[in-house]
């Protein structure tokens, strides 16, 4: 009982949170003696969402202890020291998650139970604030093309890569208040306490004149009816070799998959290291093949229509109480992977700086065409591209930009970087410039793709466009997407 506690009070400080008693929810999770990684991490987000740092800081401290390759608590300290303007410390732990993202775009924690993705871009979008904010605006701008060269690409970069161009700070890039690391639904389900006998209920009986007064009556039986079931077939092929899995496997890593003993699983591949790429319930991930046994299906199959089931004879013997030791698994050379991977991430194109109404900064291949980079710039000015001309400095005089220019506007490029003009040839009746409008969220909101907003309920959202009938483009949080029009309110001023 003393191993389930926990993970009944996890759970249980989860739900208070979901029903927004957060004094509650912070109570209990204190209260676990035994915290893990993901329980102290929980800590530390909620003492963050109060805006009480220290507290933060030294919850996290504990996440990073218990997991040291936990990049997400890295990142959530190192808002915690941004907020407290210890900015060195900060730089330092978003430079320690982009180190544990080992050269991958991104960590989904779904799999672990916390539900949220952690983007190397977000992660140098904050080191280049703190880069910013001890005035090393160099490595900032740098941070920011690092980030850009990333998949997926976000508003939110672009803007903060305009800012730095200024020298103006930008805003910090959060996860939303509340997203906790949640425990096993299934694991907690096999915990609570079961009634299996139920309550006694009364019920009439189909023999006539029936006089029985015990649990159960003689009920009349259909005649012909068969000896036994029938065995269920296999309707399909499975692909991979059917395994049953022998003791519970936690994973430590994204791409692990949690199995309790008698799930069936199907391998794929075994390595020489014994961990074995599976699928169980259409998911693929890594188990030690050591909690694993082959599986004869066929052989199951047939006893089951000879109608003696296996095992009928003897009684097998109990299963292990101690699972085997977890096996080391191979790591490659994450240097090498992480340099090739850092060379491929690289800008190849040309960062142009175009300034109008306000200053912009596009990407193009060096020697585009004109038609092509007016047309890049309309579209990042929201703005046709037949009312648009471009100039350039040449000799210390601005010269208008034709097709026959293009060969000296590229010439003009230094150190990958071009500065051009832009003015509007005439006042263009397409898109107007428009107000800006506030909106208050009715309904939480969860992205489900990069380019959608996520918020939370009462969050006051800036609209920027109307992207068609049902959804709508916005700024929260720092962040820029899309989300649907339904769940928000316009507000009017008065």
């Amino acid at each position: 009982m003393e191993l389930q506690l926990p993970q009944l009070k996890w759970d249980q400080a989860v739900a208070c949170v979901d029903q927004g008693d957060v004094e509650a929810a912070l109570k209990t999770f204190l209260d676990i003696e035994e915290k893990n990684s993901k329980i102290s991490f929980n800590i530390g987000c909620l003492h963050l969402a109060n805006n009480d740092l220290g507290a933060a800081e030294k919850a996290f401290d504990c996440s990073i202890g218990k997991d040291e390759h936990l990049a997400v608590a890295f990142f959530q300290r190192g808002v915690a020291f941004l907020k407290k303007e210890n900015f060195e410390e900060a730089l330092a732990d978003f430079s320690n998650a982009l180190r544990e993202l080992r050269g991958n775009n991104l960590i989904d924690y779904k799999p672990l139970g916390l539900s949220y993705k952690l983007y190397a871009s977000e992660v140098l979008h904050n080191m280049a604030l703190a880069q910013a904010q001890q005035g090393q605006w160099d490595k900032a701008q740098e941070s920011l093309l690092s980030a850009l060269g990333l998949k997926p690409k976000f508003r939110h970069v672009e803007l903060a890569l305009e800012a730095i161009l200024k020298q103006k700070l930008f805003d910090l890039v959060e996860i939303r208040p509340r997203l906790l690391f949640k425990p096993n639904r299934n694991y907690v389900a096999e915990l609570e306490q079961k009634d299996y006998l139920g309550k006694a209920k009364v019920v009439a009986s189909v023999v006539h004149k029936d006089e029985f007064s015990g649990f159960a009556p003689l009920q009349p039986q259909p005649e012909d009816a068969p000896a036994t079931p029938k065995a269920p077939e296999v309707l399909r092929a499975l692909k991979g070799e059917p395994h049953t899995v022998l003791y519970e496997f936690s994973p430590e890593t994204s791409d692990e998959l949690a199995v309790l003993p008698g799930n069936i699983v199907f391998v794929l591949q075994r390595g020489d290291d014994n961990w074995a790429s599976v699928i169980f319930n259409e998911r693929r991930g890594l188990v030690p093949y050591n909690y694993l046994e082959p599986l004869d299906i066929t052989t199951l199959s047939k006893q089951g229509q000879n109608g003696t089931p296996s095992g009928a004879d003897e009684i097998p013997a109990p299963p292990f109480k101690n699972p085997p030791a977890r096996p080391v698994r191979q790591s490659g050379d994450y240097n090498n992977v992480t340099s090739e991977l850092r060379r491929s991430q690289e800008p190849s194109g040309c960062i142009v700086k175009v300034h109008c109404s306000y200053t912009v900064v596009i990407t193009a291949l060096p020697g585009v065409p004109y038609e092509t980079l007016l047309q890049r710039i309309g579209t990042k000015l929201n703005l046709p591209a037949s009312a648009l001309s471009l100039s350039y400095v040449r000799s210390g005089e601005r010269v208008a930009i034709g097709e026959s220019e293009m060969t000296s506007v590229w010439h003009c490029m230094r150190s990958g970087r071009l500065t051009l003009w832009c003015t509007l040839s005439e006042d263009p009746q397409e898109n107007p410039p428009k107000k800006s409008v506030q909106a208050l969220a009715l309904y939480a909101y969860e992205a489900s793709s990069p380019e959608d907003l996520e918020f939370s309920q009462g969050d006051i959202i800036t609209v920027l466009s109307k992207v068609n009938a049902d959804w709508l483009e916005g700024q929260c949080n720092g962040k820029i997407g899309i989300f649907p029009a339904t769940f928000v309110q316009t507000l009017h001023k008065d």
